[in-house]
């Protein structure tokens, strides 16, 4: 991120004890705990998470403490001190069929195998806002569900044993990790996918959006969106085998695009992917449709020209942080380069009005 700042040490001194004294608020008022942003804006927490490319629920909520609430300077936060912790290894792949569901849901089969499990969902609530809430103390009786314990196949295996869904290629087995390699363009999609699940939501959302206004010929279905906690394995050199090291809770989203087929591939259904950290459902579909637009190339498709489709578009442009940093170093000073402005408008005008008077001059 880009930022330059230079000035009295003491005015800015003062302006971060003003920021402080804004951040607490009225004192009159309790103030809120990190493990009350934890649990009550876990959502939040769960975006902070994603995008800021480090899970830990009490280091996310405490940027947002310290950020004001303001989530893409908690992202900014959180990455900042990622950058100085420690990297003991990688993890193996997570296994997301072993997912112990909150919610999983088919938009594609409706007795899908496994069931379906609405699990906790903005879906079929009312938009009205509840006054409840603004009262102290609890409104409202826990629930009984409970997360769903056995394995829930994928939809997608059952697409693939009749050959309808196009088989995907084995990866690397250790992709390029775009938290310590710059981006390079054109993008593995293994790398696409990491710049988009880290992306902004509200910028991978208005992608998404994009494609289903038309703007990629991409109609898709969600095939499955699953929520819930996977195991994390790390393997142990020293033991030569792989041991469970703790569980994350992800949203995985996979959905199914019409795909008529080529020279060399039977008409079938492509899939567009997204996975990302904590309850983010919105951002898994939306990662989802974006993934599978940028995949036209590789799947022989038609460049419309869309924005969905443009891979320097998107995968540049989706980093909150460093838009944040080219955006807003424009209100630090830049004295000397206004000046010249000023100056090479003043001598514009002052060559105009001379040319003008002298065209008067000669017309009479």
């Amino acid at each position: 991120m880009y930022v330059a700042v230079k000035g009295g040490e003491r005015a800015i001194d003062n302006a971060h004890a003003w920021l402080a004294e804004e951040r607490r608020g009225d004192r009159a008022v309790p103030e809120l705990t990190v493990a009350q942003i934890r649990e009550q804006m876990s959502l939040a927490v769960n975006r902070v998470m994603a995008e800021g490319s480090l899970y830990d629920p009490d280091l996310a909520a405490l940027a947002i403490k310290q950020a004001r609430g303001d989530l893409i300077e908690a992202i900014f936060l959180i990455r900042a001190y990622r950058t100085t912790l420690p990297r003991f290894g990688g993890s193996a792949p997570l296994d997301t069929g072993a997912m112990a569901c909150d919610r999983r849901v088919s938009a594609t089969f409706k007795d899908a195998p496994g069931g379906q499990v609405l699990g906790p969902t903005f879906d079929y609530t009312h938009r009205l806002l509840d006054f409840k809430l603004a009262a102290d103390g609890e409104v409202s009786a826990p629930a009984e569900a409970e997360a769903r314990q056995e394995a829930t196949p994928h939809i997608m295996s059952f697409l693939d044993r009749e050959g309808l869904i196009q088989p995907e290629p084995e990866g690397a087995d250790t992709p390029p990790d775009l938290t310590r390699s710059p981006l390079e363009l054109p993008a593995e999609r293994a790398l696409r996918l990491q710049a988009l699940t880290r992306g902004d939501e509200g910028f991978i959302l208005g992608m998404a959006y994009s494609t289903q206004r038309g703007y990629a010929r991409s109609h898709a279905f969600v095939a499955e969106l699953r929520i819930g906690t996977v195991p994390v394995e790390m393997e142990i050199p020293e033991l030569g085998f792989s041991v469970e090291i703790g569980e994350i809770t992800v949203t995985e989203c996979e959905t199914v695009n019409q795909f008529r087929g080529s020279r060399t591939e039977p008409p079938q259904f492509t899939r567009g992917y997204g996975l990302v950290f904590g309850m983010t459902e919105r951002k898994a579909i939306s990662m989802a449709l974006v993934d599978r637009a940028l995949r036209w190339k590789e799947l022989g498709e038609d460049d419309v020209g869309a924005p969905a489709q443009d891979e320097e578009f998107v995968l540049y442009h989706s980093d909150n942080i460093q838009a944040t940093g080219f955006l807003e170093h424009i209100k630090l000073p830049h004295y000397v380069d206004f000046q010249s402005e000023l100056e090479l408008i003043r001598k514009l005008r002052r060559e105009a009005a001379a040319a003008s008077s002298a065209s008067g001059e000669a017309a009479e």
